[in-house]
């Protein structure tokens, strides 16, 4: 993305690499003291993505989507699973014991390489457990490392708990452009983003 002095996780200073060259994989806790793993998704992710989206609730199915679906079809999986690294990524948030995916968080930089949207989705029986937010927390960090500015999330009015949670996290919400069913919710990263450790 932009050229500039950036860190990994873990606070190792490094000259500007792209995404696709830099690991991501770290492991995360909670506030709570859930510790997690956190990873970039890869094409042998989609079963377990498919998988992952029948223990989402349909509410939160909608709200990922931004439309009324009951099922996640092969499309959608493909586009979560084939990310250039550079400019998406989709973080998956996975439970240590069972190996299963509880929460996916993707992010997609538009052309300037500047802002990015990020969308997120949590299994039903994970929810309320401090996930979303460190995930938040973890797409905000490597976005800032990356050279990202802005994070923009895109929410249905009706996801209360979404909005609610992101303008706890300092996300600034107004209306969206175009359409008054919808929420735009947006973040202006700085350095001190980058400066944070990793999420252990």
């Amino acid at each position: 993305m932009i050229d500039a002095l950036t860190e990994r996780p873990g606070g190792t200073r490094i000259d500007r690499v792209p995404a696709r060259h830099a690991d991501w994989s770290t492991d995360a806790t909670t506030r709570d003291g859930y510790t997690f793993h956190v990873r970039p998704a890869s094409l042998a992710d989609e079963d377990a993505l498919a998988d992952f989206f029948t223990h989402v609730s349909t509410d939160d199915l909608r709200f990922r989507f931004l439309s009324a679906i009951h099922k996640v079809g092969h499309d959608q999986l493909k586009a979560l699973v084939t990310v250039d690294h550079d400019r998406t990524e989709n973080f998956l948030a996975i439970e240590p014991v069972t190996g299963r995916i509880i929460a996916t968080a993707m992010m997609a930089a538009d052309d300037t390489l500047v802002n990015a949207e990020v969308a997120l989705a949590i299994r039903a029986d994970w929810k309320h457990a401090g996930i979303s937010w460190r995930m938040l927390e973890y797409v905000a960090h490597v976005a800032a490392a990356e050279g990202i500015r802005t994070l923009e999330s895109i929410e249905s009015r009706d996801n209360h708990q979404a909005i609610n949670l992101e303008r706890e996290m300092g996300w600034v919400a107004s209306s969206a452009p175009g359409d008054p069913t919808l929420m735009l919710l947006r973040k202006t990263l700085d350095r001190a983003s980058v400066a944070q450790p990793a999420l252990v």
